[in-house]
């Protein structure tokens, strides 16, 4: 297991109030400060329950985009009923560990990996006290707490079963994408009982003064209660049920079944042509087109008949239905973003191979204990708008572990980016099996 998988944990005092984060590489902000989590963490640390007298029992708060969970973690220390919500597998167990590594324990605490309705949804409760732990298959452990954490569907259909108006307290930490903000910010003016208050928090250049703006245009008002670091939280509350004309409403991505069809098409390198159409969401890698580098994999990669292949990091599909159709068995396909996992599962639906298996997956952590002939694989290799080999290492590092001997790994990159020094030091060789002009398609087998 690489380093890649383990979990650290580190006490955090905000206001008066002791909790522990769970987090680990390849999370948000592992490693650093997160001035708009703290930020959003610290107005529900100090403030008193959002108390909204059409609301009886306890108050219910719902955190999307939840991150490491610092501020649902804050608020069942505050008395909230919580919902926490990521799209990202990773950030619901970081979610959950930090629930329970803070002592939470309530069964009104759930987590869910975007849940959809009628699924079980995670509920952490008390751990050891361990500072380190790693995955296992699909699940996420803490001590004797397990967390699954592979249920696949998005933020929107976490938050579906949330009647409207019953909620006192949303917190928004701002996605990077624009469409995901606008979504946000639509369900919390939903979810939200008049008098509830949003919170919303991010940094300048991720787009929080737009997103400011944003709000205010949807709840008629919007204060900024914090800056620094070149982050901003503002604050809104629901005056009135009154949602209005704004565009936002209109928005068939609030419809969880509406996906982008986009057709593809593969024929060079010799191999027979397949056409179909890419099922996508705003946020999943290259949306709105198939992008380059996927096209070049696919005429490069050499699939046989019967080999057992794993999509690593799948998107929308496309590389693992062109590897099922080649070998005649269905593909395994992975990766963290919910909405890449269900748009995965229809592309492959809709191409006609429906048994391919798409998984909700940290890299490979939810098919560790499986055996591929090949692993192909188009890797992130940004954290925000910085390179960062982190994840491209661990991509090579679980490619080779779950790679039988023999088995071949098929990876691109951008032509700059120096991966072959990452899978010479996994592997004991690299391959270059295409060198272009922007993308190089790089090979090892293991011994």
């Amino acid at each position: 297991m690489s380093t890649y998988h383990q979990w650290l944990s580190a006490p955090v005092r905000i206001g008066d109030i002791d909790i522990t984060v769970a987090t680990k590489a390849g999370a948000q902000a592992h490693g650093a400060y997160d001035p708009a989590a703290a930020m959003l963490a610290h107005w529900v640390a100090v403030h008193e329950p959002v108390s909204v007298p059409s609301l009886n029992g306890a108050p219910r708060s719902v955190h999307l985009h939840a991150g490491l969970g610092l501020s649902a973690a804050l608020a069942a220390r505050q008395g909230y009923q919580v919902l926490a919500c990521d799209r990202y597998a990773l950030h619901v167990a970081a979610t959950a560990r930090t629930l329970a590594l803070s002592g939470i324990d309530d069964p009104a605490v759930i987590v869910r990996h975007a849940a959809i309705p009628g699924s079980q949804p995670a509920r952490p409760a008390i751990s050891t006290s361990t500072s380190t732990s790693t995955t296992s298959g699909a699940d996420q452990v803490i001590g004797n707490v397990t967390v699954n954490a592979t249920v696949n569907a998005t933020v929107n259909a976490a938050v579906d079963g949330v009647a409207d108006g019953s909620v006192a307290l949303v917190t928004i930490r701002i996605p990077t994408d624009r469409i995901g903000v606008q979504l946000a910010v639509a369900e919390a003016f939903r979810m939200l009982a008049v008098g509830g208050v949003c919170l919303l928090a991010g940094a300048n250049d991720e787009g929080a003064k737009s997103a400011a703006k944003l709000l205010q245009a949807v709840f008629g008002e919007a204060t900024v209660e914090a800056q620094h670091s070149g982050h901003r939280m503002v604050r809104a509350v629901k005056r009135h049920d009154r949602a209005g004309d704004h565009a936002i409403f209109a928005l068939p991505w609030l419809d969880l079944g509406h996906f982008h069809a986009v057709p593809v098409q593969f024929a060079g390198n010799g191999n027979p042509a397949l056409a179909f159409r890419q099922f996508t969401r705003p946020g999943v890698f290259s949306w709105e087109h198939l992008d380059e580098a996927t096209v070049l994999l696919a005429d490069v990669m050499n699939i046989r008949r019967g080999d057992r292949v794993l999509d690593l990091g799948c998107g929308a599909g496309a590389l693992g239905v062109v590897a099922s159709i080649r070998s005649g068995v269905p593909a395994v396909l992975a990766d963290a973003d919910a909405d890449a996992v269900r748009g995965a599962q229809r592309t492959a639906r809709e191409a006609g191979v429906p048994d391919v298996r798409v998984l909700a997956s940290d890299v490979a952590s939810a098919v560790e204990d499986q055996a591929f002939d090949v692993v192909v694989s188009n890797p992130p290799f940004h954290v925000g708008k910085s390179i960062d080999l982190t994840v491209p290492r661990a991509f090579i590092d679980d490619a080779w572990r779950t790679l039988a001997p023999g088995g071949r790994l098929y990876i691109v990159a951008n032509r700059t980016l120096p991966y072959e020094r990452l899978i010479d030091a996994r592997f004991g060789e690299v391959r270059t099996a295409h060198d272009g002009r922007r993308f190089k398609v790089l090979g090892a087998v293991r011994s």
